[in-house]
């Protein structure tokens, strides 16, 4: 494995990431909209992440295929495949069509997040939270231009008009191919032999980091998914416009994409535990700080919340591609299941306690679940 930062290549895979992720992050500006048109709850809204989700308990086996065979081919298509899915949300006649698209979506999504950071710890040498913190910079920018461009494509055309959108994707996709179609990742790792034995004890070594990671990403997840789902809703609930919902959104994911770019690089020098360990006590204290302050300092209160809400990605991602073996793909097709499913039910979670209890109660709480994430991050 070469040791040099290769640039160029991680950049290519970041805008991959980018291109990709601008579909994703469709759903929840115009989750107010999707609400009041096909009438739903938010016991209804939450599920939604669960069905965007659900293919994620995929990707241990999509995580095999890709130690055996090329899969980068994934990678060139997914954009396509979630430009269609995600734009055509406006269009969807029924709460069922909607689940399927996004279902549609999530097997895109799992083909793509699966090789993807596998690349770019090959691509990354000895610099992996750099590497991973260029990786997530894709994902973070994504989901700050995202919202805008639903939210612009929606002013032009309406809700039914998003479709128009799809084009785009399509045009990703023929660049990707042109750009990536020769970068290898799987040839290093493929074995002869027994792999079905090293999987397992692959496996089993993993197991202590799993559940200290998983600890960390379930008490911070409500909190994360309170804010990238429902922020926009929780605006409009107190009085806002669905476009201030929505820029408040893309103030906290461009927030996030400063931190998610930096947090690798500074794990690199500091370490993974220290840089969990300030983003875990900080991120409580700013969501209770943005919820009761309403002055000219929400905003930077909304930008600090950012960076250390969104901040921790590539600090666990490297954490777990540091570490050397024979199954990568496989290994970080676990940890992003764990991850996808810890999200999709805690978002679920909270829609159903915003219909008990209400959003502004739920957010307050989510700040208090996410405080004992610090004791698994002292852990670590």
């Amino acid at each position: 494995m070469e040791k040099k930062f290769q640039s160029d290549n991680v950049l290519l895979i970041s805008i991959a990431h980018m291109v990709h992720d601008i579909y994703s992050s469709f759903l929840a500006p115009i989750l107010p909209l999707l609400i009041e048109k096909l009438g739903m709850t938010y016991t209804m809204a939450g599920f939604l992440a669960v069905a965007q989700r659900l293919p994620s308990l995929l990707n241990p086996v999509i995580g095999i295929i890709a130690d055996k065979i090329s899969v980068r081919y994934f990678i060139i298509a997914a954009p396509s495949i979630t430009a269609v899915s995600m734009s055509l949300l406006g269009v969807v006649p029924g709460y069922k069509s909607l689940i399927m698209l996004l279902f549609i979506m999530g097997l895109s999504s799992v083909m793509f997040h699966v090789p993807a950071p596998v690349m770019i710890r090959k691509l990354a040498g000895d610099q992996i939270g750099k590497g991973m913190s260029f990786y997530m910079l894709g994902g973070e920018i994504a989901r700050t231009l995202g919202p805008l461009i639903i939210l612009g494509a929606v002013s032009l055309w309406g809700l039914a008009g998003t479709y128009r959108l799809i084009p785009f994707g399509a045009t990703a996709s023929v660049i990707l191919y042109f750009k990536i179609r020769k970068i290898r990742i799987s040839d290093e790792f493929k074995k002869n032999g027994s792999e079905l034995i090293g999987i397992k004890e692959t496996l089993k070594g993993f197991v202590p980091l799993f559940l200290r990671l998983s600890a960390i990403t379930f008490f911070r997840a409500v909190m994360k998914g309170a804010l990238t789902t429902f922020l926009p809703t929780y605006i409009t609930v107190k009085g806002g416009s669905l476009w201030l919902g929505g820029i408040s959104l893309v103030i906290l994911q461009l927030a996030g994409a400063a931190g998610a770019f930096s947090a690798g690089t500074i794990s690199d020098r500091f370490g993974r535990k220290k840089v969990l360990i300030v983003v875990s006590v900080l991120s409580p204290i700013l969501m209770w700080l943005f919820m009761t302050v309403n002055t000219i300092f929400t905003i930077p209160i909304l930008i600090m919340l950012g960076i250390t809400i969104l901040s921790t990605g590539p600090v666990m991602l490297a954490a777990v591609n540091e570490r050397k073996n024979d199954h990568p793909s496989f290994i970080n097709g676990i940890y992003m299941t764990i991850n996808f499913m810890i999200s999709a039910l805690t978002i679920m979670l909270t829609g159903s306690l915003g219909d008990i209890f209400g959003l502004e109660f739920t957010f307050s709480l989510s700040a208090g679940l996410a405080l004992l994430a610090i004791p698994f991050a002292v852990k670590l």
